[in-house]
């Protein structure tokens, strides 16, 4: 009777043991990296084909926020699987990536399930020295100084919103800054159309951070057109009449005059002399 009793047993062992052996394996890589580098996760497992599951990226502080979740299959082939995660403008500090199952799942005691990743905020290493702002005819001009970047170089990656890819990624050349060791640069790079173009900066150390810069349409002089307005002017001639002279009259000789007198006084006197 107890050999009857031991069979079922041992395959029960058996069966618990074949789900037990089901194992998943979380991976990212590097653990710890800096703000606006891609973590990179890998997922390996033997779970049969069809098994889902979630894939979490969480920033962990006081509580656990998510940032970001990738749906994951396994596959009749039980390929590897990868997944990305963007941390560009993610503040530094504690994150966590982790497999969330759909349901209930028992997992292997070799399995991963979890991975704790450390963000390093290194923005402020960057001073940026060009105006954020720009005009379409000026730019685009990336100038700033890396903290302790020396004559190492800097590389940059110009991306526009519509515009997609413009520039790199490539190395720019640094010049030393013998006061503080700070590694300055300046590169122009072409742009054809007002956009908001994402500069991304990194280094041998990795990401630093990520700057956007606004160019804008040319700004042109408005010129307002001078209306020039003739104006009619009726001029009143003065005319000034200049009368004409009136003749002078010479007075009389004395001696005509006189001689006038005597005659008519003459005249005068035969008059009365007459009956």
């Amino acid at each position: 009777m107890n050999k009857f009793l031991c069979v079922p047993f041992l395959l029960l062992l058996v069966l618990v043991g074949s789900v037990s052996a089901y194992n998943i394996n979380l991976n990212c890589s590097p653990l710890t990296i800096p703000v606006g580098q891609t973590i990179k996760c890998s997922v390996d497992s033997n779970f049969p084909a069809g098994t889902s599951f979630n894939l979490n990226f969480y920033q962990k502080k006081y509580t656990a926020t998510l940032i970001s979740s990738k749906a994951m299959t396994i596959q009749p082939n039980q390929l590897t699987q990868y997944a990305l995660f963007d941390t560009t403008g993610l503040p530094g500090g504690q994150y966590d990536v982790e497999i969330a199952w759909n349901g209930v799942i028992s997992t292997g005691s070799d399995s991963v399930t979890a991975q704790i990743l450390m963000l390093t905020d290194r923005s402020g290493d960057l001073t940026i020295t060009s105006p954020i702002t720009q005009d379409l005819a000026d730019a685009l001009v990336i100038a700033g100084s890396l903290k302790n970047g020396g004559n190492d170089g800097i590389q940059i990656q110009v991306d526009g919103a519509s515009a997609g890819r413009v520039f790199g990624p490539q190395y720019i050349g640094t010049t030393n800054n013998i006061q503080n060791g700070a590694g300055v640069f300046s590169q122009k790079v072409s742009v054809t159309q007002p956009d908001d173009y994402t500069v991304k900066f990194a280094d041998t150390n990795g990401a630093i951070t990520t700057i956007t810069f606004h160019v804008v349409a040319p700004t042109t002089a408005t010129t307002i057109p001078t209306v020039t307005t003739v104006y009619t002017v009726r001029t009143t001639q003065m005319v000034t009449y200049t009368p004409i002279p009136t003749p002078t009259r010479s007075p009389l000789p004395v001696a005509i005059v006189i001689g006038a007198l005597g005659i008519a006084l003459l005249v005068a006197v035969r008059t009365q002399k007459r009956p």
